[in-house]
Order: C-alpha cells, then structure tokens, then sequence
C-alpha cells in the first residue's frame, strides 16, 4: 500500500522501509504528550508518530529524526501535506548526533533485532535492526536530549522491553502491555519513562482482538478511535 489514510492525515510510504503498522499506531495513541511544547520522534520513517502527536498535542516544535534519507524526505512531504505543517521539521541525522535542543517528550519505535539474520534489503536492516542503534546507545541520547521533567515513551517486543528497562538510566512511570489475541500472552510493551522520582509506576493493558481477525477489542478501539477511518 503506497498510502494509507487517516481521518485527520494521510501517510505516504513509497520508498520507506518500515510502513505504518500496528506499533507506531499503539505508540501514537498512548504516549501522554498533553503537556509537551516540544516533541522530538526518533527513528520517525514515515512521520506517523510525529503526525499523531501533532493530532493529539499544543506542542510548536515537533521533530522527527531519521538516519534513512528517504524516509526523512517521504516525512517531509507528509508533514507538509498534513494539517500542522508548521509545527512538523524532518531532519536526517542520527540521534547520537543530534544536538541543540532538549525536548519535553522523546518518543521512539526502534530497532529491536539484535542476533536474527538481516535483511538483504540494507534499508529495512537499518530500520529494523540495533545494528546502527543499540538499545544502550540510545538510552544516553535520550537522557541527552531529554528537558527537565521530560518524559520518554517506546514500544518493543516484550523480552526486548524487559532488556531495556534493565539497562536504562531513567525510571518506569507508565507500563502498557499490549495482548494481541484475548487470552493470549503479551507480545509488546509500551513503557514511559522519566529521570524524575517515580514511587510507583501506573500499568495497565490493552487488547487488540478479541478472537476472529478483525474483530477488534473495545480497548483497542477506544484508544485508537480518533485516527483510524473504521473506528
């Protein structure tokens, strides 16, 4: 699919390894950014995190990075296709390069393959992998780039969470687990995270389907409502 439609934006994706997907979706819609002047999305492909932040938040500055140059150009267009054009910048840069600016809400859906096999496709290698982007190396970029009271939101694999939460130097404040089937086990994890005192972290859940394909669950629906057309 070379688009895919929104109720409030449309994404084009010719040329991005990563489509829009479930994940940047769930990461979207969750992540507090109520209070946030200034977002910055690591890893933003096609810019779908970056523009739902745009959609639910007064942020003015809303940065979305990328070391891929076409997905920094395929972002670009979009955010300037989208209702906030003027809030959006794309910048191709690497995140532990990045620098100039502390941000109140950081968010990422990174890479999470560590031992697999690559891609023979270098791009979705990247997009995909922690070969340019180790889990340990962007812990320091956020705590980097992160404003005082500023708050870290990411989605990974459940075992590739729990990694994280090990290595990281901020506190858990916020858990989603997200449950694909219900019933089933968790499959992903959404965490926000925080350099600030934290005495005890919210966790809660959410369900995609309910059993059959396509029949999504009243959480997943409700959580998702103001983006998707079927919602």
């Amino acid at each position: 699919m070379s688009s895919f439609r929104f109720k409030q934006f449309k994404v084009e994706q010719d040329g991005v390894a990563m489509k829009v997907g479930t994940d940047g979706v769930l990461l979207g819609a969750w992540a507090d950014c109520s209070s946030a002047s200034s977002i910055l999305d690591i890893g933003t492909g096609t810019g779908l995190i970056a523009l739902m932040s745009a959609q639910r938040s007064m942020a003015q500055r809303i940065v979305g990075i990328d070391v891929d140059a076409a997905a920094v150009e395929c972002a670009t267009a979009n955010f300037a296709a989208s209702p906030w054009a003027e809030r959006l910048a794309a910048v191709e840069c690497a995140v532990q390069k990045y620098d100039g600016e502390r941000f109140d809400l950081i968010l990422s859906n990174p890479p999470y393959f560590v031992d697999s096999l690559h891609s023979p496709d270098g791009q979705r290698t990247v997009a995909r992998h922690t070969t340019e982007l180790t889990f340990e190396t962007l812990d320091c970029s956020v705590c980097r780039l992160l404003a005082d009271g500023g708050r870290f939101a990411l989605i990974l694999p459940t075992e590739q969470m729990e990694y994280y939460l090990s290595i990281t130097k901020l506190k858990l404040a916020r858990r989603c687990d997200v449950i694909t089937v219900l019933g089933g086990e968790t499959k992903r994890v959404m965490a926000e995270l925080t350099a600030d005192r934290v005495d005890e972290p919210t966790v809660e859940s959410v369900v995609i389907e309910n059993g059959a394909r396509g029949d999504y669950n009243a959480q997943y629906r409700e959580l998702t409502k103001d983006f998707y057309l079927k919602f």
